[in-house]
């Protein structure tokens, strides 16, 4: 098992916001890349941070989006798609989001609209 399958989501979210608005994006931009994945809207993210859930329980409760198999590419020298272990794949999904919303690319785009 991972390291990261027990790292606490909270404990990860402070570093994808700084990564965003670093690049001058928005909180806001980051929260909806969340929600368009996982299923978690505002509410149910804000729960899911002052819960300290763990990847492992925060994808386990995740309604992963129908699309999320289009996310591909390489995070960490790794590509996405062709990650066997399906929770490490849906938290490199969450890694590859984050990276091309950090590098500018339309929102359209991000969301595999």
């Amino acid at each position: 098992m991972s390291r990261i399958f027990s790292m606490t989501f909270a404990s990860v979210y402070p570093h994808y916001v700084n990564k965003v608005e670093r690049k001058g994006r928005t909180r806001a931009e980051l929260d909806e890349v969340i929600e368009w994945l996982t299923g978690f809207d505002e509410a149910a993210l804000a729960r899911q941070i002052e819960a300290e859930t763990t990847f492992e329980e925060f994808f386990a409760q995740a309604e992963l989006h129908p699309h999320a198999e289009k996310i591909t590419g390489v995070v960490c020298g790794v590509r996405v798609e062709e990650i066997e272990d399906p929770l490490m794949r849906q938290i490199r999904y969450l890694d590859k989001l984050v990276d091309e919303l950090a590098r500018g690319k339309a929102m359209e785009k991000v969301l595999r609209s």
